[in-house]
């Protein structure tokens, strides 16, 4: 293997933490390389496609990377969104990721993952995109987050998502306005009208 593709590919994990064959495809270099490096202990491979330096430190949302990279069309939603938001103490143990009602349910054995299905106006409400270890990832904003753990209080419990308002209301990562409009966005305005306004 030349020096010069081997020193592409670890340029590649100075910009993004973890690597899929198809990034360094799109710099140009076969994804067969990284398979290469994984053979010569190089590099590590955490998931079948994904490939990670040995010594790297990973961050706290470093799952949630990973689980992006190999569902790049899911959404961070509910628990891992609010993680990202910091509106939460939890850490969870899967990452959360919402897909559409026809979308094709991605298999991983690694990370562990829950899909919640969205549709219409609440899959594509309040989606942002944020860099994590280096990689893009969408996410629900605060507001709708807090929104769709009303929605899914029976999922995740009703005491997380009140906590959930109260921290999103104190920290003013998002507005009443925003909030109220994700609610009404995911038709829980009357289930929070007497939350919101008790934080009001």
């Amino acid at each position: 293997m030349a020096t010069s593709k081997k020193d592409q590919i670890l340029q590649l994990f100075k910009q993004m933490h973890v690597v899929r064959p198809r990034d360094a495809e799109a710099a140009g270099i076969a994804g067969s390389y990284l398979n290469a490096l994984y053979s010569r202990g190089i590099l590590e491979r955490p998931s079948r496609g994904l490939y990670t330096l040995p010594n790297s430190e990973p961050s706290e949302f470093r799952s949630i990377v990973e689980a992006c990279k190999l569902s790049p069309n899911a959404i961070v939603c509910l628990l891992s969104a609010l993680r990202i938001h910091d509106l939460t103490t939890q850490s969870p143990y899967e990452v959360w990721l919402a897909i559409g009602e026809r979308d094709r349910k991605p298999h991983m054995t690694y990370p562990p993952i829950r899909i919640v299905r969205f549709s219409g106006a609440s899959r594509e409400y309040g989606i942002e995109k944020r860099k994590l270890e280096g990689v893009s990832v969408s996410v629900y904003s605060a507001a709708k987050t807090v929104a769709d753990c009303f929605k899914y209080r029976n999922k995740i419990g009703l005491d997380v998502a009140i906590e959930a308002l109260r921290d999103c209301r104190s920290s003013r990562k998002a507005t009443i306005d925003q909030i109220w409009l994700a609610a009404k966005v995911c038709r829980m305005a009357n289930v929070m009208r007497p939350y919101l306004e008790a934080t009001s």
